[in-house]
Formats: C-alpha cells, sequence, structure tokens
C-alpha cells in the first residue's frame, strides 16, 4: 500500500472512532485551569481519566482538587461530560463532548478509611491504584521493597468490586499486582504502564502482569512517557513497540492507551528531586521528561497499520477495549 493510501486509511479509521485516554499527566491541583483540556479534545479524543490526586499529596488536597475540578467540568456543559456511567461516552461523543472521569494514583486518598472508597466513586472517581511507586497501608509500590496486599489493601478491592470502581495496578509492585488480580472479583487494569521486555525500567510491567490481566479480562494502557518508551524518546515507532509487544503477549483485546501526557514540563525536574523517595534518581535521572501528546494518535495508527494491525485490532486499542472493561465494572 502506496503511504498516501495508507495515510488516507489511518485517518479515516481514526475519525471514525472511539478515542480513549485513560489517564492524564498534568499536575493534580485546585489551582490548575481545566481549558488544558481542550488539548485533548482538539485532538479527538473523546474520553480522559484525569487524575486527582497520588500518594505524594496530603489527601485532603486531592478532595479539594477534586472539588474543583469537578465544578469546572459541570460548569462547561456544552463541551465537556461527567461520566456517571460506561454508556456516556459513547453519549458525549454523539453530542460533540469529551467525556471526563477521574482517577487517583495511591490508597493514601483514602486516609485508611474503606468508606471512602465509595465516597469517592460518587465524586466521580472510576479507577485507582495501590501505591504510587512506595509502599502505603494498601500494598507496595514499584520502587520500593516488593510487598504484597495488606490486610487493608484486600479489603479495598472487595469494596472497589462492590461499588464498580475499577482496580487499577499502574505503579505498583509485582506481587501487590499478582496478588490483586487474584483476588478480585472484577477485570483488573494497568491504566497506564508499558512493557518490562521491551524497556526494562522498574515503572514498567513484566509479561507475567501482563498476562495476569488479560485473564482477568483487564486491559493494559501504554503511556507516552519518554523514559519508560524507552531512551526518553516520545517518537511514535516506540509506543508502537508496546502496543505490539502486548498484543503479541496477551492479545489485541487487552491493550489500550492512557497517555499520561503532561504538557506543561518545565518543573518536572524540580518535582523529582524534591522527592527522590517517590522518583529514584537512577530510574530517573535528571533533564525534561519527553512526553507523547495526543496530536500524535494518528500518527501512531498509521505506524500500527503498516506494521500489520487490523482496522478492529486499532479501534479496540483506540477505545473500544477500556470501554469494554467499563461497560463490565462501572455501575
Amino acid at each position: 500500500m502506496l503511504d498516501d493510501e495508507l495515510r488516507e486509511r489511518a485517518r479515516a479509521l481514526y475519525a471514525g472512532a472511539l478515542v480513549w485516554d485513560d489517564h492524564s499527566g498534568f499536575d493534580p491541583d485546585a489551582r490548575v485551569d481545566l481549558a488544558c483540556l481542550d488539548r485533548w479534545r482538539s485532538a479527538g479524543v473523546h474520553y480522559l481519566s484525569v487524575n486527582v490526586g497520588y500518594d505524594v499529596v496530603p489527601w485532603r488536597k486531592t478532595l479539594q482538587t477534586l472539588a474543583a475540578f469537578r465544578a469546572w467540568i459541570e460548569q462547561h456543559p456544552a463541551d465537556y461530560l461527567l461520566v456517571r456511567t460506561a454508556e456516556d461516552v459513547p453519549r458525549a461523543r454523539q453530542t460533540g463532548r469529551m467525556a471526563v472521569s477521574f482517577d487517583l494514583e495511591g490508597m493514601n486518598a483514602l486516609d485508611g478509611d474503606l468508606h471512602m472508597v465509595s465516597a469517592y466513586y460518587a465524586l466521580g472517581v472510576r479507577q485507582m491504584l495501590f501505591a504510587y511507586n512506595l509502599n502505603n497501608a494498601a500494598g507496595g509500590g514499584c520502587h520500593d521493597g516488593d510487598a504484597g496486599l495488606t490486610d487493608f489493601g484486600r479489603a479495598v478491592i472487595r469494596e472497589m468490586n462492590r461499588v464498580g470502581m475499577l482496580v487499577d495496578c499502574s505503579h505498583s509492585a509485582r506481587r501487590t499486582t499478582l496478588q490483586a488480580m487474584e483476588l478480585s472479583s472484577a477485570p483488573v487494569i494497568f491504566s497506564h504502564s508499558c512493557a518490562h521486555a521491551v524497556t526494562p525500567h522498574g515503572r514498567n510491567i513484566t509479561d507475567a502482569q501482563i498476562r495476569a490481566c488479560a485473564a482477568t479480562g483487564g486491559v493494559v494502557g501504554i503511556n507516552g512517557v519518554g523514559l519508560f518508551l524507552g531512551g526518553n524518546d516520545r517518537a511514535p515507532e516506540r509506543f508502537a513497540d508496546h502496543v505490539l509487544h502486548v498484543t503479541d503477549i496477551a492479545g489485541p483485546e487487552h491493550v489500550g492507551i492512557a497517555l499520561d501526557y503532561a504538557f506543561d514540563t518545565g518543573g518536572i525536574a524540580e518535582v523529582l528531586g524534591a522527592h527522590a523517595d517517590y522518583w529514584p534518581p537512577q530510574e530517573y535521572p535528571g533533564g525534561a521528561v519527553e512526553f507523547i501528546a495526543p496530536q500524535a494518535l494518528p500518527e501512531i495508527v498509521e505506524i500500527l497499520l503498516r506494521r500489520g494491525c487490523s482496522d478492529a485490532q486499532v479501534q479496540g486499542l483506540l477505545g473500544g477495549n477500556f470501554l469494554r472493561v467499563a461497560q463490565q465494572v462501572w455501575r
């Protein structure tokens, strides 16, 4: 197929697909102007999970951020729709809006209280991971001792299954994730993780974790962070390498997109340096971190088509796979 023909096929496929980005990477802070969401909407993204807190910040700040972000979305109903059910995502697309829900990176946000799970769900949080890089009261982080789930972590999984919140294993220790996937009665995701076999970074996940995720019926969302893609390189070809590895290991129905895109990268080096326990310098060397932006998604589609993916596989990657899991889990 000629390049122009392939590019036109990719363009048409992208334009006709539901596009789901399962995690944003900008700073979860109540002062952030969410007009920045137009970066995703203008790129043709139909659903975005917006991070409202992670273990590095106090849980009270997380609640303040969540309140501010909810209010902003509700004040812009012509362009955005706050998700309640999975069917809100295609409904938002049909009406020219972008659907938005929220996620939590680490269970410090619960402040040790199991009842907080249903409270966060009612406020729009649809997925939560165990630990952000370091161990906490629920389980182990990927840059800490390989601790397993605690009794509290097990209780949280059961509560998440009950209310319909997605159990998310990104940023968490291998043993914790394998135990969580065995315990959960619902599909489990790695919202934004790349493949360790392609790039051996501590944040990336092993083939055993990928297979275990698929066995639950879940999805691995490939992120666009250069450090995790390899060589701090945001080239779309590197993103495709990770997509195709997960496809080979687990099947095309178990891979999706979660770019973890951070548009304001000026202060990242300072943040990493200020919290070196969360981001060990040997894993996060100094300097700028590169990110794939949503505007690169059509090029990624073209690359995947050139490398042998079918239209159906690409449609699943772009959004169909995550939508399927949300339809199974969200209540």
